[in-house]
């Protein structure tokens, strides 16, 4: 148990608790030893209501960022919308998404995950029932460009504070059980909107997502602070409090519950008052030689998975409806199993990917569903029930590599810039899902269906090359994967 100590101890150097601080001896190993203790606990309830809070943020996250899929098929008549404002509509979700990701990860970083995703939440919620007020396309077009700051935000900070919760063991299905959170939401949204909108008007949609937001935004500002981040930023005191309940609530859950012994601090001068804080870190330093590679591999993969699956869930229901001529009930029927695919494949990978590993469940997933993709292009897509389930499983299939991502991401950053690493690597989501949708608005009136589903072959096929440069990260601790 001692050697297991000392090796955490070295992690923690890697990470920037020794390298970049003149901290004291003495409050480096009460760091690594606070570190060693946080990585004993077993999963308890203490970690289970952090993930049903942060978790209930996310499915609304996931509710304000589908529920204008099923809101435009009626806004398409009632505005008389054309195919490049639809496509500019989707897109302005994201446009603010991508400055929610980058400003609240950034924020994350020196305020702590906590505050940060609570802010995120209530300014989602407050645009979302601005949005349910709008009357014409501008004043929709501006309310979910700011409502999507929020909803970039949320995502990528919960997910750094979840994955900073877990230890090494069963850290993946632990976490891809979280984030089935978000497809599950999505799926409820098509439910929801597939019943409430064709009777209470499309407004509705807005008003569910908005006003349990505010409740859920108090509850996560409640939330204890990640204990990594806190001894991180050498607030080693609160960092202690906090572990102390988590093994508090370990030993009520887990008779035979034992803490970790800490290593002997070495013999050093009184501590200070106040300890050091890590520098900052810059956003230049994601580039860096220690981290370019990973980087730029894990932004290839965020811009091709989420290219398709988010072009695809938000213009299946208008496809659906105005090319297939299914009545409205019927389009959003037909949209909404996509979600429900992607949660049925979900919980498949949440009990395999500790023991396949996240490379390998990215680049099968990828060939699959290029192939899938393929299929559509060639013909599948000329028949309505081929379109149906070819579509279905494509996007079930790639968009379990989305949930995938956000396991992985933070696991290859040290904690000092773990948020704003995943933060920026779902700008390139953003990026990628307000280019998509607004690529396949003008393509479906030139260049037809067929060609559009060929695109997201191609662009699938580019995410599996990629995908064979993932590092391993499944088993080992966050302090090792990050080095």
């Amino acid at each position: 148990m001692h050697d297991n100590t000392i090796t955490l101890a070295a992690s923690a150097t890697a990470d920037g608790l020794e390298a970049r601080d003149p901290t004291p001896a003495s409050d480096s190993g009460r760091a690594a030893a606070l570190t060693a203790r946080f990585e004993a606990i077993p999963f308890t309830p203490w970690h289970r209501r952090a993930r049903i809070v942060m978790g209930s943020a996310t499915f609304l996250d996931a509710f304000d960022a589908l529920s204008l899929a099923f809101v435009l098929p009626i806004l398409i008549k009632l505005w008389a919308l054309s195919p490049a404002q639809i496509g500019w509509m989707i897109a302005a979700s994201y446009i603010g998404q991508l400055l929610g990701a980058l400003l609240f990860s950034r924020l994350a970083e020196s305020f702590g995950r906590v505050p940060m995703a609570a802010a995120a939440t209530a300014l989602m919620s407050v645009m979302g029932l601005a949005c349910a007020l709008t009357g014409n396309f501008q004043m929709l077009f501006l309310c979910r460009l700011i409502q999507g700051i929020g909803v970039g935000g949320e995502m990528p900070v919960a997910a750094t504070y979840i994955s900073e919760l877990l230890r090494a063991k069963g850290r993946g299905r632990y976490f891809m059980l979280y984030e089935m959170i978000f497809p599950v939401g999505l799926m409820i949204t098509g439910q929801v909107g597939t019943l409430l909108v064709p009777i209470l008007g499309w407004t509705s949609l807005f008003f569910i997502g908005g006003i349990p937001g505010l409740v859920i935004a108090y509850l996560l500002y409640r939330l204890p602070e990640s204990p990594r981040w806190l001894i991180g930023q050498q607030r080693l005191d609160e960092a202690e409090a906090i572990i102390r309940q988590a093994e508090e609530s370990a030993r009520k859950a887990t008779l035979d519950y034992q803490q970790e012994p800490a290593p002997e601090a070495p013999v050093a001068a009184p501590v200070p008052a106040q300890v050091a804080r890590q520098p900052r870190s810059r956003w230049s330093e994601l580039l860096s030689q220690r981290f370019r590679v990973r980087t730029l591999i894990a932004w290839v993969l965020w811009a091709s998975s989420f290219f398709v699956a988010n072009s695809l869930n938000n213009w299946m229901p208008t496809l659906y409806h105005t090319v297939y001529k299914l009545e409205l009930g019927s389009a959003l029927r037909a949209a909404s199993m996509t979600n429900v695919a992607q949660v049925a494949i979900l919980l498949v990978c949440a009990f395999c990917i500790d023991r396949i590993g996240r490379r390998t469940w990215a680049i099968v997933s990828f060939l699959v569903g290029a192939a899938l993709l393929t299929a559509l292009a060639a013909g599948g897509a000329g028949q309505l029930w081929s379109l149906i389930v070819l579509a279905t499983l494509a996007y079930g299939v790639v968009g379990s590599i989305n949930a995938v991502l956000y396991l992985y991401t933070p696991e290859i950053y040290p904690t000092r810039m773990r948020a704003i690493g995943t933060g920026l690597a779902t700008s390139w989501l953003r990026i990628a899902s307000a280019v998509g949708p607004t690529t396949v608005g003008y393509m479906v009136g030139t260049q037809g269906i067929n060609s559009v589903f060929m695109m997201f072959a191609i662009v699938a096929a580019i995410g599996a090359v990629a995908a064979i440069g993932m590092i391993e990260t499944g088993g080992r601790r966050l302090e090792e994967t990050s080095s």
